[in-house]
């Protein structure tokens, strides 16, 4: 049974990390009510669980194993959305880039109003995209790229092999390069042209 001390250190680490949890399940589940049941449900468990924090130090990466966890024990329950994945074929060593596309250095001559614009409309574009991609692609580009958290770490979040944890990303960032590259065309923000690769 946890004690005081127990409770204001739960507390503390949970304010610090609450954000950061947020998003993720956000990020994860694409709806807002969905995320904060996520964020409830995962605060709960790692309440029932905090005895078994062996070291307190490693608590932002035991909660977002929570949370990880958590959201995949809801889809698999959910009847309206199975993890289903279909690995898809191998990337060419012609590896489309999205950034190497739309590499202008005149953007950085901008002043803040146009950037700051710019900033909120990839923003959007981003998660839209990122919405795109299947949940398996996903999970991994968000963790990684938007958390920011280490492959070793989300291999031992999601229990893949690390190897496992870089080919999803390489696919998920591939996926993600290339829907923002459509999207773009679609818009005429870049001339059109078929999007390189497989």
């Amino acid at each position: 049974m946890p004690d005081a001390d127990d409770r204001q250190f739960f507390e503390e680490r949970i304010l610090e990390v609450m954000d950061r949890l947020y998003a993720a399940a956000l990020r994860l589940t694409r709806e807002r009510t969905e995320a904060e049941d996520l964020v409830a449900e995962t605060v709960m468990r790692a309440w029932a669980k905090l005895d078994q924090l062996e070291d307190r130090r490693r608590f932002q990466g035991w909660i977002f194993r929570i949370l990880t966890n958590a959201f995949i024990s809801t889809r698999r329950r959910s009847s309206r959305a199975e993890i289903a994945y279909e690995e898809p074929p191998e990337i060419s060593t012609d590896e489309f880039s999205l950034f190497g596309q739309l590499h202008q250095p005149f953007l950085l001559w901008w002043s803040s109003p146009e950037q700051a614009f710019l900033n909120k409309v990839l923003r959007e574009d981003i998660e839209a995209a990122l919405d795109r991609l299947p949940e398996v692609f996903r999970t991994v580009v968000v963790l990684v790229d938007v958390q920011g958290f280490p492959y070793a770490e989300v291999a031992e979040l999601l229990q893949v092999p690390v190897g496992t944890v870089r080919s999803r990303l390489k696919r998920g960032r591939s996926r993600l390069q290339r829907h923002l590259w459509q999207h773009a065309q679609e818009r005429g923000i870049v001339a059109s042209q078929e999007v390189p690769g497989p």
